[in-house]
């Protein structure tokens, strides 16, 4: 059983950056993939980004390319996202979630352990 705990969102002016972290217990990052997820109120989570976890390659998700970056410590079983250029339309709670395997997912039910959420907002 995996436990993940977010870090990191707050307030942000737009254009600026920020970066969350996501901490794992229960079990080791290479035997698995991590997602960030994102809900603004009022729509549907949706996939940012996901991360192999043991070769550490990567999928985003069209909105968010060029902008965020995500990295993994292994040793640390942690998992960063690193968000620049902040626009408004990226605030929302930000969730991290893992998967044994280490196909990437897009689709929140592809994800059997899930953290408790950090809030992004950005301000304009």
């Amino acid at each position: 059983q995996v436990q993940l705990v977010e870090s990191g969102g707050g307030l942000v002016q737009a254009g600026n950056s920020l970066s969350l972290s996501c901490v794992a217990s229960g079990g080791s990052l290479s035997e698995h993939t991590v997602a960030w997820f994102r809900q603004a109120p009022g729509k549907e989570r949706e996939f940012v980004v996901g991360v192999n976890g043991s070769s550490g390659s990567t999928f985003f998700a069209d909105g968010v390319k060029g902008r965020f970056t995500v990295s993994r410590d292994n040793a640390k079983s942690t998992v960063y996202l690193h968000m620049s250029y902040l626009r408004s339309e990226d605030a929302a709670v930000y969730y991290c979630a893992a998967r044994s395997g280490w196909p990437i997912y897009s689709t929140a039910e592809e994800y059997d352990f899930w953290g408790q959420g950090t809030q992004v907002s950005v301000s304009s």
